[in-house]
């Protein structure tokens, strides 16, 4: 389920955090713990107990193995079992009904549908738990015994529904100690205001203009139009998953919690392989450490290691998205970063401008694969994208979304943060006015809107 506004977490977050910090040391875990039960289940109560039996199996499963340190078949089994019972929920809400549509077209079946959504979350939280046994059973961390520390580490409401993916040894110190101060507190709101306005004033405002011209059809639109309704296809959602991440980090700081950083300015990459360094950069992490590093990684044969780059963009795409669309996008992506490792790498470190204008081309027909799940579709963006159809529509679009589009490209690189550094007394003097205005023009676009999607909340 989408949560149809962020109102309801401005009903949420004062009475959890009043409690929180009123709560003495030892009941804080407690009190997140619940607090984020309820907020989980306001959004999705039929899924809470898929939700509890994981929880339940990992945080039993690494006792055992902590149990069964000496027997090394026993741990093994046990690691096997709580893998397969994560993975397995996430398989069959999420790639059930896609499996079937394969088989029925295949074979010519007609095998029926299963009645399936997503539960909210389930692919973050599923790769956050495996954090734990995985590392567990690799003795990089010790079993957890306390099921409310271990609970609130896989129900922690700032990030549960979309990230960042936090590994349990991010966070396992601060989950017995940490420390909340009023700096933390002050830099905990001026992060979730600001990933509030990434949000809700650029990101659902750009991406009005990718839904105008989806509903009108993308094969009767101009080549112009095309193109400005990828780019704000792209800003939205930079916009939208990065903003929910920034939110996610800034209610973890006024809590004490330190959540890893997600994104890193993408669009100012030279390659692929550096964008996906700066995009989404848990889950690029959760990669290389859970899957690639164990195939082999860069260890191993060159032919082998390519092996390992394929196994994990095509599970990259997947995880994205139980559609072919999505395979196709991981695909696109390994191949790239493949001929960039092959070659291409060099001569982008040597040309700056054509390696920003390479990855930003590379990126935008990336985003097309992403996009859009009907094949149909995306062929008539491709070819209204490279066919030359002249029109003037795109000039009433531009109109009428020029200046957030400017806004959009401006804050997606570091340019004004920059200049922002170079002059701290000013920067100081103008933060709180600045914060307090994205706040009340935040609120006020949720009250009058509704038009509010979080587009990473369907992975």
């Amino acid at each position: 389920m989408v949560f149809s506004s962020l109102l309801f977490l401005f009903r949420f977050l004062p009475i959890t955090f009043a409690a929180y910090y009123l709560a003495p040391k030892r009941l804080k875990n407690l009190v997140l713990l619940i607090a984020s039960l309820v907020f989980y289940s306001w959004g999705e109560v039929r899924y809470f107990p898929v939700m509890l039996a994981v929880i339940l199996v990992n945080f039993f499963a690494g006792l055992a193995i902590e149990r069964f340190d000496q027997n090394q078949p026993a741990r093994r089994a046990i690691v096997v079992a709580a893998l397969v019972f994560s993975i397995g929920w996430l398989a069959f809400f999420k790639y059930t009904n896609f499996f079937l549509s394969n088989l029925n077209g295949l074979f010519g079946l007609s095998l029926p549908y299963l009645q399936l959504t997503l539960p909210l979350g389930i692919s973050f939280y599923t790769f956050q738990i495996m954090t734990y046994t995985v590392d567990v059973y690799a003795r990089k961390v010790t079993a957890e015994h306390s099921i409310i520390d271990f609970g609130t580490f896989v129900v922690l409401f700032p990030q549960l529904i979309a990230g960042p993916i936090v590994k349990y040894s991010d966070i396992s110190q601060e989950l017995k100690r940490r420390t909340v101060t009023l700096a933390g507190i002050q830099e905990g709101i001026a992060l979730f205001i600001l990933g509030l306005g990434s949000k809700v004033l650029l990101a659902n405002n750009v991406g009005a203009l990718w839904s105008q011209v989806e509903a009108l059809g993308f094969g009767s639109v101009s080549t112009a139009l095309a193109w400005l309704a990828l780019l704000a296809y792209a800003l939205q959602i930079y916009f939208d998953f990065s903003g929910y991440s920034l939110m996610a980090i800034g209610m973890g700081k006024a809590l004490g919690f330190t959540f890893p950083k997600n994104f890193d300015y993408p669009y100012i990459s030279r390659s692929i392989t550096e964008f996906w360094r700066r995009w989404h950069m848990t889950l690029g992490g959760w990669f290389r450490e859970y899957v690639y590093i164990p195939l082999g990684g860069n260890r191993v044969k060159p032919l082998l290691k390519y092996r390992n780059m394929l196994v994990v963009w095509a599970l990259t795409g997947l995880w994205h998205g139980a559609s072919w669309n999505f395979v196709f996008w991981g695909l696109y992506s390994f191949a790239l970063i493949a001929l960039e490792r092959l070659f291409l790498k060099r001569f982008l470190d040597k040309h700056r401008v054509i390696s920003h204008v390479y990855a930003l081309f590379a990126v935008l027909i990336g985003w097309v694969l992403f996009a859009i799940t009907d094949l149909g579709q995306m062929g008539s963006l491709f070819c209204q994208l490279f066919n030359g159809t002249g029109g003037s529509d795109w000039m009433f679009y531009l109109r009428n979304y020029a200046v957030v589009l400017l806004l959009g490209m401006v804050f997606s690189v570091p340019v004004l943060n920059r200049l922002l550094e170079r002059f701290p007394k000013f920067t100081k003097a103008l933060a709180t006015p600045f914060l307090m205005l994205v706040l009340v023009l935040s609120v006020a676009y949720l009250v009058d809107s509704t038009y509010n999607p979080f587009l990473y909340f369907r992975f």
